[in-house]
């Protein structure tokens, strides 16, 4: 199986796995666990397509994506519970997801326009637009309001991924290169809360007071 074709499955079986969870610390029904798996595993790549002009998207030419997210659902309706913290596995299979899909949402829009740009937004779409669903959902904090790197990773992974790609890398060293660059950011954000600058509000002044 090649190499992107791993990552894509990857990256929608462990999102979907994300989003199972997220249904089990809201204690929903089996309808809720699939729902919220297969919004979060094949939302990225969705809003990719949609992006790039693919049409159909992914999941309606090929169903077997809708499975896997059934499958994964399925599995963690009956053993979430068994996690000691459900949450600290979501954000970590979250930044597996993240690792896997900013490389395959890249490369689609590398292959699909030629522009490193291009490749860029669609791989920081893949790997983070289904986990915002997710979070928007099941009324979780958004992982876009915490404070530690996550949009970062995903674009540092898509541009190791297009940089080494454009040095004349082979596909299969180019992907794990950029998996390998995407997880070590989100990782080390989770593990040791790298942050980036924020903005600041003038002085003396209440954001909520300025119209």
């Amino acid at each position: 199986m090649p190499i992107l074709e791993i990552l894509d499955y990857a990256g929608v079986a462990v999102f979907a796995a994300t989003g199972a969870l997220s249904a089990s610390r809201k204690q929903l029904d089996i309808i809720g666990y699939l729902f919220l798996a297969s919004v979060t595993g094949i939302g990225g790549g969705t809003m990719r397509d949609v992006v790039l002009g693919a049409a159909p998207v992914f999941w309606v030419t090929n169903p077997t994506y809708l499975l896997v997210c059934a499958t994964v659902a399925v599995i963690l309706f009956f053993t979430a519970h068994l996690f000691d913290s459900r949450y600290r596995v979501l954000v970590w299979l979250d930044a597996i997801g993240l690792a896997a899909y900013c490389v395959m949402g890249a490369a689609k829009g590398f292959a699909a326009t030629g522009s490193a740009g291009v490749a860029l937004v669609t791989g920081m779409l893949t790997a983070t637009f289904g986990g915002i669903l997710r979070d928007l959902l099941a009324g979780e904090p958004s992982v876009l309001l915490r404070p530690e790197v996550y949009v970062t990773a995903a674009l540092i992974g898509a541009g190791a991924f297009v940089l080494a790609t454009m040095a004349g890398l082979p596909l299969t060293a180019a992907s794990t290169l950029g998996v390998i660059s995407a997880f070590i950011v989100r990782g080390g954000a989770l593990k040791y809360g790298w942050t980036l600058p924020t903005g600041k509000a003038l002085p003396g002044r209440d954001p909520d007071d300025v119209m």
